[in-house]
């Protein structure tokens, strides 16, 4: 049987932007043309024949068009849609949301004759074909061809008809509201309104800035495509849903905002961040949640954190408990308020172990359970750890981190077979093991990841994505005496301070003069190996150790006393003195041109003893290559 195009199917999708519901669409099919990737998704040119209209896959099909069965000249079924505006153009955007296909690639693009007119810039006139060969007339009811092969598929009614008699009344009732997929959505987008499951709710946290005091808690949003975005309320919307937003519920919300959202602090994959205000509309979907998806993980190896180990990028993990520590109370210095706090050790496959500590309810609620069933080695999965350096390397629970105690997933039952076959007695390592003596205070060993400066300078490309880390053994070979050193930094947050009115010091941070402040170094130095240089940054604690004394009693050396000899010799003792350095490297923009910049994250002096173990490692390495 031959398949046609729907009649004058992109007039059709012009007339009808934003259906109420896919009810409301009468079968619409479409020729896909000029299908191609762009970005992560692919794009297309629709066409019924007389006109064209741009269009987008939803992601959903990509695995479809991967495979084959969604090709180019191709037919497909547009099920549900939503029509949007380019911004600064007069052009017009389909968002496919749900489609299916009806044929695979034709021989050639169906065209039709049609009288010449005017329409609107958004549409493209295609362009007539062999008038020898198709006679077709202007109001044709329908363009047929057949295509290389036949696909009985049913029509976007029948289906819909079918699943509205199957379903319960209250399912037919939701069927009835206009629900966009998450991945249609975008800030140029008019009314809109979701269906989704709260995966993860962060605590109300206060701030204060210029503009006064507030309130802020974040939310993470998932969609039944499995699509998921960061959701933001200040102040009253905080306020309004803290309490209505539980985590596991459903729920359809609209009359929110979108805007791009920030690479460096998004905490799932999605272009676009959402704010709600006290506007917004959050309504609970009751009896529906089987339809939505659970908390997706991304887990990370525990022998595998290292890399993240101060950066912005959070990360998953599940695995054992080993111990569990009974909660404690930490002093916040901000502000003098006690924050329960509880530790646990937790391991994995790599039969390496981490300390996680929890933090606020998590450490009272989940960290008490976990106390209580320590026993029995429960699984834990936990989602948005902060990795830091405290004991080589720890994780730590944020706002946004959501625990859960042996969780029905394919990960917790294949970790839980392999420790109750072999982990259970198998010796575990701390990944913090190793460490250098300045372990103390906080710095990953010294000697995992070493390589040569030139490693470093010589690949351009390194921390692009993601901070790359590595140890270095390295001479200080220059410090400028010229350079701004330090800055003047706040006793209570060490943010930076500007000279008040009259006298004293204000600090933006925490809204306040004082009388006095703390100078901490910004310093920029070379250092050098057997290979090569490089110029890196070292903030107050790295530099203190490099130079020897302090910010302070170094700016007391050159302006109370005058010594700029002193000074300059105080500067030129801290150069050839050779240090084990922990760096960091990132990549900044300068002028549109990207630039390494390298960052020193721990210093520590050469401990021979282990150097020379290191070494004979190193020898026995090249003696008997793997």
């Amino acid at each position: 049987m031959a398949k046609s195009l729907s009649q004058d199917a992109i007039s059709t999708i012009l007339a009808n932007p934003s259906p109420d519901s896919s009810s409301d669409i009468p079968e619409i099919i479409v020729q896909v043309l000029d299908l191609k990737l762009t970005g992560n998704r692919y794009t297309f040119n629709a066409s019924d024949g007389k006109m064209k209209l741009r269009a987008i896959f939803p992601s959903n099909m990509s695995s479809e068009i991967i495979t084959g069965s969604v090709q180019n000249k191709g037919l497909v079924r547009i099920l549900d849609y939503t029509l949007n505006d380019i911004p600064n153009k007069s052009e017009k955007y389909l968002i496919v949301t749900k489609c299916e296909v009806v044929s695979p690639a034709l021989e050639t693009e169906i065209k039709a004759e049609v009288e010449t007119e005017e329409h609107d810039t958004v549409l493209k006139k295609p362009k007539l074909e062999n008038e020898a060969r198709y006679e077709a007339k202007a109001d044709v009811s329908s363009i047929i061809l057949n295509p290389k092969q036949e696909i009985v598929s049913k029509s976007a009614a029948q289906i819909v008809h079918e699943q509205r008699t199957n379903m319960a009344p209250s399912s037919r009732m939701a069927m009835t509201r206009r629900v966009h997929p998450l991945v249609s959505l975008n800030p140029y987008q008019g009314n809109w309104m979701i269906k989704v499951r709260l995966t993860s709710k962060g605590n109300m946290r206060t701030y204060k800035n210029a503009r006064g005091e507030g309130c802020v808690f974040n939310v993470e949003l998932t969609d039944e495509d499995g699509t998921q975005i960061q959701a933001t309320m200040f102040n009253e919307a905080a306020r309004k849903f803290y309490e209505k937003f539980q985590l596991g519920k459903v729920y359809y919300i609209s009359r929110g905002t979108l805007k791009v959202a920030n690479k460096q602090f998004k905490t799932v994959q999605n272009d676009y961040e959402m704010t709600l205000n006290e506007n917004s509309v959050v309504e609970e979907a009751s009896n529906e949640e089987t339809f939505i998806p659970e908390t997706k993980f991304n887990f990370v190896p525990i022998d595998q954190l290292g890399p993240y180990v101060n950066g912005r990028e959070l990360v998953d993990i599940i695995g054992v408990v080993q111990s569990v520590n009974p909660v404690s109370n930490i002093k916040r210095k901000i502000d003098n308020e006690n924050i329960p706090k509880r530790d646990l050790i937790v391991a994995d496959e790599t039969k390496k172990t981490v300390v996680v500590s929890l933090w606020n309810e998590l450490a009272n609620n989940i960290g008490q359970e976990l106390f209580d069933n320590a026993d029995k080695s429960p699984i834990v999965a936990i989602k948005s750890l902060k990795v830091s350096d405290f004991q080589g390397v720890s994780l730590s629970t944020l706002g946004k981190s959501s625990v859960m105690i042996n969780p029905d997933i394919p990960e917790a039952k294949k970790l839980r077979s392999w420790y109750d076959s072999e982990g259970k007695g198998s010796s575990m390592a701390s990944i913090g093991l190793g460490l250098s003596p300045s372990s103390k205070i906080g710095a990953r060993s010294m000697y995992t990841d070493r390589v040569s400066l030139t490693h470093v300078t010589s690949n351009p490309s390194l921390g692009d994505e993601k901070p790359a880390f590595f140890s270095i053994k390295a001479f200080v070979s220059l410090i400028r005496p010229e350079q701004a050193m330090w800055y003047r930094a706040c006793k209570t947050c060490n943010k930076k301070v500007t000279e008040a009115v009259g006298s004293g010091y204000w600090c933006e941070g925490c809204q306040k003069n004082d009388e006095e402040c703390n100078l901490r170094y910004i310093m920029v130095s070379k250092i050098s190996d057997t290979r090569g240089e490089a110029w890196v940054s070292a903030f107050n604690e790295q530099a203190e150790k490099i130079v020897g004394c302090s910010a302070d009693e170094l700016d007391k050396l050159k302006s109370e006393q005058g010594d700029i000899d002193g000074y300059q010799k105080k500067l030129k003792e801290a150069t050839w003195v050779p240090h084990l350095f922990k760096v960091s490297v990132t990549q900044n923009e300068y002028n549109n041109e990207k630039r390494q910049r390298i960052t020193v994250r721990a210093v520590a002096p050469i401990n021979f003893a282990e150097e020379s173990r290191f070494l004979l490692e190193e020898i026995k390495k090249m003696r008997n290559p793997q």
